[in-house]
C-alpha cells in the first residue's frame, strides 16, 4: 500500500515564529558579543511544579523569566512544552523557615544539567501570594548569573568543537512519533530513521551537535464512510534556536482498523515518501540566513 495520495510540504518563513519575539537577532547584548554571534540555542522556561506556587504563580514566574531573558537578548519562551532541540531553565524553591530561598537550572536538550544557581531569600508572607512585582525581583536578580553561566557553557562548547554543527553532513535529531495506534509510533520513526540517512543526515535520538529535530505527529479520525479511517500524518522539522522550519503532512484513507496492530508496508511507504521532503525543509533553511530570512506572506499557513 502506497502512502502518497497527498503529501504537502508547508514552509514556515523565517521570522513566522508568532510567539518568539525576535529582539535578539543578529544582534547580540553586551554579554553575548563576546561570542561574536547570538546564542545558538533557544530556552525554554517551563511552568515550575517544584516551585511551592499554585499554577497561576507558576505561570507567571515562568512567563517574568522568560522576558527578563529576552530583554538580555538572550532567547527564550516560557512554554509547557519544549521543543526537541530547546535547553531549559527548571526553576524551583525550597522553604527555609519564614523564608523561600528560589534556585535555577540551565539543563540542556538531553536533560543534563549545565550549570545552576540560586536566589535570595524571599519572606514566606510575599512567596504564599507572589505578586508580578515580586516576580520581577526574583528575575532581575537571578538573569544576570544564568546569563553569565550560559555563555560559559556556549563558550567552552565552541572551544572543544567550533564546528561542531557546521562541519560534515547535517545531523538531525529524531525526537520520535505521537498519536499512531499499534506499533505505528516505533515503525514509522524506524523506518523514517532508514531513510534520512538514505537522504544524506545523521540521525542521532540525542540533541547535542544536532542543528535540526524532527517529530511526528499521527492523527487518525473515522472519515465520511464508516470502512475508512482518515490517516494525517504530520513531520515537524525545527531548528536548534527553536524556530519551526516547516513541516510535511501526509493525508490517506486506509479501511477501518487496519492500524490497529502492525504498520508494515504503510510505514515504509509514508516515510520513503516524506523523507525527501524533509531534506527539502532542511536544505531551503540552510540557504536561507536567520538575518536574511524571507517575508512570510507567501507561507502557507500551518495545519490546525
Amino acid at each position: 500500500m502506497r502512502f502518497s495520495r497527498l503529501l504537502l510540504i508547508l514552509p514556515l518563513l523565517l521570522g513566522a515564529c508568532g510567539d518568539l519575539p525576535q529582539p535578539f537577532r543578529g544582534r547580540p547584548g553586551a554579554e553575548a558579543q563576546r561570542l561574536a554571534v547570538p546564542l545558538a540555542i533557544r530556552l525554554a522556561v517551563p511552568p515550575p511544579t517544584e516551585a511551592l506556587l499554585n499554577d497561576a504563580g507558576a505561570k507567571g514566574l515562568a512567563d517574568r523569566m522568560a522576558e527578563a531573558l529576552q530583554a538580555q537578548d538572550i532567547p527564550a519562551v516560557a512554554t509547557p512544552a519544549p521543543l526537541p532541540l530547546d535547553w531549559r531553565v527548571d526553576i524551583a524553591a525550597e522553604r527555609q523557615g519564614q523564608a523561600v530561598l528560589p534556585s535555577f537550572r540551565l539543563v540542556d536538550a538531553d536533560g543534563k544539567v549545565q550549570a545552576a544557581s540560586r536566589g535570595t531569600l524571599v519572606p514566606l508572607a510575599r512567596w504564599a501570594e507572589p505578586t508580578p512585582e515580586l516576580f520581577t525581583e526574583v528575575t532581575a536578580q537571578a538573569v544576570p548569573e544564568l546569563a553569565r553561566l550560559l555563555l560559559q557553557v556556549e563558550a567552552a562548547r565552541k572551544s572543544t568543537d567550533p564546528q561542531s554543527i557546521a562541519a560534515g553532513p547535517p545531523r538531525i535529531r529524531l525526537a520520535g512519533v505521537k498519536g499512531a495506534t499499534g506499533d505505528g509510533n516505533q515503525a514509522l520513526a524506524g523506518r523514517m530513521r532508514e531513510f534520512l540517512g538514505n537522504e544524506g543526515f545523521v540521525v542521532q535520538d540525542v540533541a547535542d551537535g544536532a542543528a535540526y529535530a524532527l517529530e511526528g505527529d499521527v492523527v487518525i479520525v473515522q472519515a465520511a464512510s464508516p470502512a475508512q479511517q482518515r490517516v494525517e500524518i504530520q513531520w515537524i522539522v525545527s531548528r536548534r534556536d527553536g524556530e519551526e522550519l516547516g513541516r510535511v503532512v501526509q493525508l490517506n484513507e486506509v479501511p477501518t482498523g487496519r492500524l490497529r496492530g502492525l504498520w508494515g508496508d504503510i510505514a515504509y511507504a509514508a516515510a520513503e515518501q516524506a523523507a525527501p521532503g524533509v531534506r527539502t525543509v532542511v536544505a531551503n533553511a540552510m540557504s536561507t540566513p536567520p538575518s536574511t530570512a524571507a517575508e512570510p506572506a507567501a507561507a502557507a499557513p500551518p495545519p490546525r
